[in-house]
């Protein structure tokens, strides 16, 4: 997340989960919260001077104040949090399915869901990080189709696409169109495996957009031409 002119981050593993604030030039951790050794952090977003931060699978979502990072309270969910993001009214979570959740900031209850389709009709599966850009919700898609399973669904009817955003209309769900990031390379990514695209931030003020993925070392800034 970009907001202020500083660079947001959540970190996530069980052990080693932080929030944290970054300048975007030098890559210096200004601010940092570490979270309790068992929590799992994800997706992260800020509304109305607070940060909200979700859980992978503790059920639990935390808020901050955006100015100094201190926690202020914990909200309990049900099922899983992988991506979040916010237009501006509500929070919008990503659980690994192809729902989106509509969340009221103040209790977490979800308001409402929003089945995701493709341009062919199926279920996006694996939604993973969220971002708010132009009244379109951005995604980025966990693994490619071989690797897309799951113990109810069998094999997942995904296009395919893990170094692709797609972009999402946010009240009917559909996908308006994808962004084709094939040839932006993780390099020097620890784990080959999982280095996947998996982080978006949107600077508003600035009209710039900010990618990385899981394990990257770099923060990539792009620009977004159509297609031909």
């Amino acid at each position: 997340m970009f907001t202020n002119g500083y660079l947001y981050e959540s970190t996530g593993h069980e052990g080693d989960s932080t929030l944290r604030k970054v300048d975007l030039q030098s890559g210096k951790v200004l601010q940092k919260h570490e979270l309790k050794k068992e929590i799992f952090a994800e997706g992260m977003t800020a509304l109305n001077g607070k940060i909200y931060q979700i859980s992978w699978r503790n059920g639990l979502a935390f808020v901050y104040d955006l100015s100094n990072l201190k926690p202020l309270k914990e909200m309990k969910y049900t099922g899983e949090g992988w991506g979040l993001t916010t237009d501006g009214t509500n929070l919008l979570m990503s659980d690994g399915t192809h729902i989106i959740k509509v969340i009221d900031p103040e209790t977490f209850k979800t308001v409402r869901s929003v089945p995701v389709l493709q341009e062919n009709g199926k279920p996006l599966y694996l939604l993973n990080e969220l971002e708010y850009v132009k009244g379109e919700i951005w995604a980025n898609i966990w693994h490619s189709e071989e690797k897309q399973t799951d113990t109810t669904q069998g094999q997942l009817p995904n296009i395919g696409k893990p170094n692709y955003i797609a972009r999402i209309n946010p009240e009917s769900g559909r996908v308006v169109g994808w962004i084709d990031l094939a040839n932006i390379s993780p390099e020097d990514s620890e784990d080959e495996s999982e280095n996947t695209l998996n982080g978006i931030a949107y600077d508003a003020g600035g009209d710039r957009i900010f990618v990385t993925g899981k394990n990257w070392k770099k923060l990539f800034e792009i620009k977004i031409k159509p297609k031909g």
